[in-house]
């Protein structure tokens, strides 16, 4: 990554330093996080407004009839200085937010008259298996924002698990490259970041038609760390073989992948390839996206390759047999931004993607006054640019507006092998002790802290900031 400059610099230390220090509080319920919100690009922040609507408490609403004007942010996210929009990469590189060829024309939930199954998966509450809009609002509480159009999505509390709001959360739809954020969260913790490892021709093998690719080639030698900058950053379906073969072959990792799905009680998810590439059969839903996306941030490797906006890729032996590098930006725009689309507020990761059949998917996660956020979109029908990050944000922008004004509608469970005191890892064993698991966690000492790593593209000083995923089951070190 670039140095950051002198002015970046001058903008960091600037200003209030309750907005400048970032508060590493392990060990207490109190724990919380500050993000800077001042732009390298020093533009001023720009707040909307948004329209509420009181309602009972409890009351629930079945699909949202009121429009909520709501606008993004133009600071940068998470205290990271990103470069300048206008500058592009050294290199042209394919683009992942760009469909890739179709390998099943005839998918699940492709069709965009195909309703939803009225017997969706019921894991982490009843409701989230109900059709349609989930959300019940209190008194004060806003109203969701009209034009959101993902035929899933989800936002959930990422400390808690509690899910805010929902839309056919557990509708079972092609994932696209969010499906990678599973892929990591199974492989990453295996090989050592510095491990170094020469590409082979079998090593690329099998990839579909289209893919998303960031450029290794075969006979050269690639840094664990540089392949895993390749799949977050440039969703590289090539870097991914790679670590896939490393992992023992593409049939293990899919096995691999399954396994890991099944531990974190990700029930409607289907791995058939470990990109995430159009595949017959191939299926995940929103609420397991979520999942892979929190379980994923546990991993500080994890953390630092989602929030990283632009990074150096080593590229082609010259004639002299010297590598030179290209940069390469993150295909994640609520992280880098694009025309027409700021970065988000607080954003730090976590992955994107699209493909023919399951259009555009995205999984954020993002921060602001201490409250963190997860947030999955799922193809959606708008015709705007950019439109699954505009909705996504929007939903960001909702749940941090409704924070402490609704009454959740499900949670995100924890993994079949954490200390809940259930003696189960299912759904029901979980609801059945939430009053006792709730009072437990009051008795600890503190919550689980997790360092979110805060990286920009323009940012050598990675600033880390800690929010607590869940206080019931605890961190797997990794």
């Amino acid at each position: 990554m670039r140095p950051v400059s002198a002015q970046a610099a001058g903008h960091l230390r600037a200003g209030g330093s309750s907005r400048r220090v970032i508060r590493t509080m392990i060990g207490s319920a109190a724990a919380a996080c500050t993000f800077s919100n001042v732009s390298a690009l020093n533009v001023s922040q720009k707040t909307s407004s948004q329209r509420t609507a009181s309602r009972p408490p409890g009351s629930r609403l079945s699909v949202s009839k009121r429009p909520a004007s709501l606008a993004l942010s133009v600071a940068v996210a998470s205290a990271a200085v990103l470069p300048a929009l206008a500058a592009g990469p050294a290199v042209a590189l394919p683009r992942d937010d760009k469909p890739t060829a179709s390998a099943t024309p005839a998918a699940p939930g492709k069709a965009r008259n195909d309703p939803p199954p009225a017997d969706m998966s019921k894991v982490g509450g009843d409701l989230l298996g109900q059709p349609d809009t989930q959300v019940r609002l209190g008194a004060g509480a806003p109203v969701l924002p009209k034009d959101v159009t993902g035929r899933s999505w989800i936002v959930a509390d990422a400390e808690s698990g509690q899910v805010l709001a929902s839309h056919n959360a557990h509708w079972r739809l092609p994932p696209a490259s969010t499906l990678k954020m599973l892929f990591a969260d199974t492989v990453l913790p295996k090989f050592p970041r510095d491990q170094q490892h020469m590409v082979t021709a079998d090593d690329l093998a099998g990839m579909g038609p289209g893919s998303s690719l960031v450029g290794v080639k075969a006979n050269l030698s690639y840094s664990v760390h540089d392949l895993w900058l390749g799949v977050f950053l440039r969703s590289g379906n090539d870097a991914v073989h790679v670590l896939s073969s490393m992992n023992g072959g593409v049939a293990k990792t899919v096995q691999d992948m399954q396994a890991q799905a099944d531990e974190l009680q990700a029930l409607d998810t289907r791995v058939v390839s470990p990109d995430g590439y159009d595949m017959p059969g191939q299926v995940s839903s929103a609420y397991d996206l979520t999942l892979f996306a929190r379980s994923g941030l546990q991993n500080k490797d994890f953390r630092e390759y989602c929030a990283t906006a632009t990074a150096k890729f080593p590229g082609p032996e010259g004639k002299d047999k010297k590598r030179d590098t290209v940069e390469i930006q993150n295909t994640n725009r609520l992280l880098t931004g694009d025309f027409g689309l700021s970065p988000y507020k607080g954003i730090a990761g976590v992955k994107n993607g699209n493909t023919t059949n399951a259009g555009s998917t995205f999984t954020g996660v993002a921060e602001r006054d201490g409250k963190v956020l997860l947030v999955t979109v799922m193809n959606p029908a708008s015709g705007e640019s950019q439109a699954v990050y505009k909705e996504a944000a929007r939903l960001l922008d909702w749940g941090f507006a409704a924070n402490g004004k609704v009454t959740p509608v499900g949670e995100l469970v924890p993994p079949k092998s954490a200390t809940t005191g259930t003696g189960s890892g299912s759904a029901q064993g979980s609801a059945k002790n939430r009053t006792g698991q709730a009072a437990a966690a009051k008795g600890q000492s503190g919550g689980i802290g997790v360092a979110l790593g805060v990286a920009g593209g323009a940012l050598a000083l990675v600033v880390g900031a800690i929010f607590l995923l869940n206080r019931r089951w605890p961190i797997r070190k990794r």
